[in-house]
């Protein structure tokens, strides 16, 4: 049973890899780290948050940054701090800045004006 397991895990990890046909093992192991490099870099120097909200995907050391951001102040410190680790060859930023959200209780609102048709 246990190496029946260990076989689906191998099979597993292979087909993985076998969907990056356009790059060698070490470079799909040096790409991990330096993902996982960026990541852990986030979460100390931007936020723990940005470990679930930013998505970091690297091919060749080129590193794709994607998620909701606040501000484009917080993407473009998430980029800076992506751009500081070694190996990185170049950034592309696809985040999306949200609006804040509108804290807007209903008593709180006016209502709208009345209109007076014109003659």
């Amino acid at each position: 049973m246990r190496t029946r397991t260990i076989l689906t895990i191998a099979g597993a990890l292979l087909l993985a890899l076998a969907c990056r046909p356009n790059e060698s093992l070490e470079g799909q192991a040096k790409d991990a780290k330096i993902a996982a490099q960026i990541k852990s870099k986030l979460a100390s120097q931007v936020g723990a948050s940005t470990i679930t909200s930013i998505a970091v995907n690297v091919t060749n050391g080129v590193v794709t940054l994607s998620g909701p951001v606040h501000s484009a102040a917080e993407s473009s410190q998430i980029e800076s701090v992506a751009r500081t680790v070694e190996g990185v060859q170049d950034v592309k930023n696809t985040m999306q800045v949200i609006a804040p959200d509108m804290n807007v209780t209903p008593g709180a609102a006016s209502p709208p004006a009345a209109v007076t048709p014109s003659r």
